[in-house]
């Protein structure tokens, strides 16, 4: 009987670590999260993040009327960069090249006011 309870409270207490999912991998390689309602796709190159903008559908959305910013965290260093509409993608310019392993923080408000974040890692 000890067993059963030792093996019930071992799974309940792993659960969860086993709740999290892993990044959905986009069209063009990069993350996939659901930030606001659309799906958002983020492409890390050099000094440059790109959120590529989705529909459910995964149909580029217009990003005109968007807003938002980024949060990079690379060890102590922390920077936070405005993001640019630029057809389906917004983008944030950091001041030097972005680390790997570095975290990002997306936050979003779409042209219809909804508003979320999410965490990425490059």
């Amino acid at each position: 009987m000890k067993k059963i309870l030792l093996v019930a409270s071992a799974l309940l207490l792993a659960t969860p670590a086993m709740a999290q999912h892993a990044h959905e991998k986009g069209p063009n390689g990069g993350q996939m999260e659901d930030v606001a309602g659309v799906e958002v796709e983020m492409v890390a190159s050099g000094k440059t993040l790109t959120f590529n903008v989705f529909d459910e559908a995964k149909k580029p959305v217009s990003t005109n009327g968007f807003s938002g910013s980024v949060m990079l965290t690379s060890g102590s260093d922390r920077e936070t960069i405005p993001l640019v509409a630029a057809g389906n993608a917004l983008k944030a310019e950091a001041k030097g090249e972005i680390a790997k392993g570095a975290s990002v923080a997306v936050t979003l408000k779409t042209a219809a006011g909804k508003s979320g974040q999410a965490k990425f890692k490059n």
